[in-house]
């Protein structure tokens, strides 16, 4: 028996966060993780019993960041003058820095860390997603955290905080 939608959102909403987060950014992780439970609702129903759900939930969320930036590409982006300083740790408690060299992965290494490290899914699953191959999908993944070990001084303090072990 399927556990109620309620208890999906809450049991993986933070997940999936997370991963939006790392592919789209923040200031589109919102509208990605809305628009995943949104299209996750629809199709909840037809979901086969004892599928793995968070699987599931990424590989949805995946499209829909795909989906926003693709949308960010066609549209003109406003820019407010900027600080004379970046701001250090953000008051939610996520290091700006390390969101930053994340985004900062070529889209694929990006992915693979984010559904890895953050989502916790297997290598196979991420394959799937990525519509690549085991390997590939390890790669990417290990080639994306040795990226962030060598941009991001402070990887080694921030894997235990962030989940990049």
């Amino acid at each position: 028996m399927k556990m109620p939608f309620e208890a999906v959102v809450a049991q993986h909403g933070a997940t999936v966060l997370r991963v939006v987060r790392a592919v789209v950014g923040h200031s589109d992780a919102d509208d990605a993780w809305s628009d995943t439970f949104l299209a996750a609702l629809k199709a909840y129903p037809q979901l086969p019993v004892g599928a793995n759900v968070e699987a599931w939930l990424v590989t949805i969320a995946h499209r829909k960041a795909i989906d926003i930036t693709r949308a960010a590409a066609r549209r003109a982006i406003p820019v407010a003058d900027t600080p004379d300083s970046p701001a250090g740790e953000r008051a939610d408690g996520h290091d700006l820095d390390l969101d930053a060299a994340v985004g900062a992965l070529p889209p694929k290494q990006r992915h693979a860390v984010a559904y890895h490290y953050l989502a916790g899914l297997p290598y196979a699953e991420i394959a799937t997603i990525l519509d690549s191959s085991v390997d590939a999908a390890r790669r990417a993944a290990a080639d994306g955290i040795a990226t962030l070990r060598r941009t991001y001084p402070l990887l080694d303090n921030a894997r235990n905080h962030h989940g990049l072990d």
